[in-house]
């Protein structure tokens, strides 16, 4: 069983969503929903627990081991939902209603999937927790033993939450998801962290692997706008080149002042590509260097890696992107036509009638995921690496590093092309 009732919620912004999930999440049984998807870890259980009010079907294999019916897997939900403002004279400001709905979409997307796992015989205990985006109720919630009993926490949602709900000096003892923040797991540095959204390390890596494995370049040109944030891209990508090439590709590193890329003219080869790698997401620094690069690419072969925001940025011209041959990493896209995507969003809007956002999706990949994992034989949290999965907006292949626990590395290379990003690694 969980912990929560699961009704239709209207559209995200109203809010009698709210209010119909305060009275969710004082219900105690949940009925239960038909399995979404086919999309499962790489190894599957090897036992199946069966739900309360479920009869297990018969087996016509006399010799199938007898699944253990008491494994309960639990979970406690720590989300900015904010509900005592549903009450309050001032109601929400726009900060919070936008951090509330992300609350609801993730919660509706990470229920269905228990619900869906429930149907096929698992069981588990769904304990949902507000954190109010409150400090204090944030500290509150990391001495509360309901919580602390968990099998895996899930939240709170945005870094400064974790720091606060983690303490100093660090105190996890059981391990927690950080579910939606891409933060880097160093800000935390707790070995029972999981971090599911790769790091822009990772991303830079990535892009790394791409370069030296596909482009084969003898040089590369880092072309930097000056400020400081664009080493955090920057730095792990030319680390990982020189591991990479042990050194054998030269590394370019220059300030770009005005678009101005005379200097690099003399460096340029009209025969092979000449590799530019962008970490900038300065709106005027872009603008003037991509044209410039635009220009060049008249007369050499370009092709430039940029930062993974570049997704985001509405400003950059798709013609532009095309011609320069520029290059994405980005951990998140969603194939709509693909079976299991088509199967989410119909069992989405029979449960809730609404549309799923990518907080939704996020929810139910990261549900099902480790819904599958904690339900097999022994402690799997602590053997993320022996389970690598395909979900529905993303890939997920865990390392774990001393100290910071496990770290979701999967990033995939996106070009510009037909004005879309296509995927080419």
């Amino acid at each position: 069983m969980t912990s929560a009732q699961n009704h239709p919620l209207p559209l995200s912004g109203n809010k009698i969503k709210l209010w119909l999930l305060a009275l969710i999440l004082i219900s105690a049984c949940s009925p239960k929903v038909q399995p979404v998807g086919k999309t499962r870890p790489s190894q599957p259980s090897t036992s199946t627990v069966p739900a309360k009010d479920k009869k297990t079907p018969a087996s016509t294999d006399k010799t199938v081991v007898k699944p253990q019916a008491t494994k309960v897997s639990s979970f406690a939900l720590l989300l900015p939902f904010s509900l005592d403002n549903l009450n309050s004279v001032k109601g929400y400001s726009a900060a919070q209603l936008k951090s509330a709905n992300i609350a609801v979409d993730y919660y509706q997307g990470f229920r269905l999937a228990l619900d869906s796992l429930t149907a096929q015989g698992y069981n588990y205990k769904l304990q949902v927790f507000d954190t109010k985006d409150d400090a204090g109720a944030t500290h509150g919630l990391s001495l509360n033993p309901a919580v602390n009993s968990s099998n895996l926490i899930v939240g709170p949602v945005f870094p400064q939450g974790i720091k606060t709900f983690i303490g100093k000096p660090q105190k996890l003892k059981r391990p927690l998801l950080s579910p939606l923040a891409p933060a880097a797991p160093e800000e935390f540095a707790d070995a029972n962290l999981i971090t599911i959204n790769p790091p822009l390390e990772y991303h830079a890596i990535a892009a790394a692997r791409f370069v030296k494995g596909r482009i084969k370049p003898v040089k590369i040109f880092i072309l930097s706008s000056g400020y400081s944030d664009d080493k955090k891209f920057a730095s792990p990508f030319k680390m990982a080149i020189d591991t990479l090439s042990k050194r054998k590709i030269q590394v370019v590193y220059t300030t770009i002042s005005k678009g101005n890329l005379t200097p690099l003219r003399p460096h340029l080869n009209n025969k092979v590509e000449n590799v530019f790698i962008i970490p900038s997401i300065n709106q005027q620094f872009l603008s003037v260097t991509l044209r410039s690069l635009d220009t060049l690419s008249r007369k050499y072969p370009v092709t430039v890696i940029g930062h993974p925001s570049w997704e985001k940025l509405s400003f950059l011209k798709a013609d532009i992107l095309q011609r320069i041959k520029a290059h994405i990493t980005s951990a998140e896209r969603l194939n709509y036509r693909a079976a299991a995507t088509v199967h989410f969003i119909r069992a989405y809007r029979k449960a809730y009638n609404s549309e799923p956002s990518s907080y939704a999706y996020k929810g139910f990949d990261q549900a099902m995921y480790f819904g599958n994992v904690m339900a097999q034989d022994g402690n799997e949290l602590d053997h993320l690496d022996k389970h690598r999965y395909k979900a529905l907006h993303n890939e997920f292949n865990f390392i774990k590093r001393p100290g910071l626990g496990w770290i979701n590395t999967h990033v995939g290379i996106y070009k510009y092309a037909n004005f879309e990003l296509k995927q080419v690694e």
